[in-house]
């Protein structure tokens, strides 16, 4: 759907099983980028000689995705993000509190095999995350600039009001889950230089340096009280959304990998959207308590 450039020669199992320690192997043999030995892409849980055919494909490996993958037969699941909500360090959360307990005892009993490919999607050319989420958005196939750490690039687009772009950038979110973004700055201030970043690569003065006139960033990676009060102060606008939205597009490029590059794999992508729901006063009642 969104990607078009694959880097890496389909795997070729010879007639042998394709194990989940394979899968694993080929994505670090793609990514020149990272250290094996540092990288946070790792088997978290299960045999790495499992022989995998199905893989559900997921942003966030929640309990409700688990649980999924399990009823569904699935033989692995590929996260983005963490399981057990460290990004650094699973083990250390897996192995203490009762929630973290639960979770690792379902997984190991279900035989699930958990992989986690994040450092190696997030700058995987052309069709990883930034690629992915900036295609998505109808900002093109190929950024002006990229930052030197490769996760924040500049897309030009013919000039239109800040509200334009919020509006643009909404019709594209909705279809996501977020039918509502944050904006902030001058409604009719004119923006061309567009900033996308996801997770924690949202600097909005690295954004400035490469020449943005308008930062599109994620909860997960700007702080209101901090850059962008002062990203405001500087007359810089800024347009936010969910990091789970922001990075989405690129768990369906990632789908597309796996079933391009296993032929003895299904892949699915199950989307997870946005981390959250609005309701309005309305909506919720709370109005209608207020006026009794």
């Amino acid at each position: 759907m969104f990607g078009d450039a694959l880097h890496c020669i389909l795997f070729e199992s010879g007639g042998k099983q394709l194990k989940a320690i394979d899968i694993h192997n080929h994505f670090i043999s793609c990514a020149d980028w990272i250290n094996p030995e540092c990288t946070v892409d790792k088997i978290i849980l299960g045999d790495p000689n499992k022989e995998i055919h199905r893989v559900l494909v997921t942003w966030i490996s929640s309990f409700h995705a688990i649980r999924t993958a399990v009823e569904q037969h699935f033989d692995m699941i590929i996260t983005h993000e963490p399981t057990f909500w460290n990004h650094n360090n699973e083990q250390e959360e897996m192995d203490k509190g009762e929630l973290g307990l639960a979770k690792k005892k379902y997984i190991l009993e279900s035989g699930l095999v958990i992989l986690r490919c994040h450092d190696v999607w997030d700058k995987m050319p052309e069709i990883g995350i930034p690629w992915a989420w900036a295609r998505f958005l109808g900002l093109g196939k190929t950024p002006k600039a990229i930052d030197r750490s490769e996760t924040q690039h500049r897309y030009d687009i013919g000039p239109v009001t800040l509200d334009v772009l919020a509006g643009m950038i909404a019709e594209k979110t909705a279809i996501l889950g977020e039918p509502f973004i944050q904006v902030i700055g001058n409604s009719h201030q004119i923006v061309s230089k567009v900033g996308i970043g996801t997770g924690c690569g949202c600097d909005i003065a690295t954004f400035q340096k490469m020449g943005c006139d308008v930062s599109i960033v994620c909860d997960d990676g700007s702080c209101y009280w901090s850059n962008i009060s002062r990203a405001t102060d500087g007359n810089h606008p800024v347009l936010r959304v969910n990091h789970g939205t922001s990075e989405e597009p690129g768990m369906v490029t990632l789908t597309e990998y796996v079933n391009t590059h296993f032929s003895e794999v299904n892949a699915v992508h199950i989307p997870h959207g946005s981390c959250f729901r609005l309701i309005s006063a309305r909506q919720s009642g709370t109005t209608k308590q207020h006026q009794q």
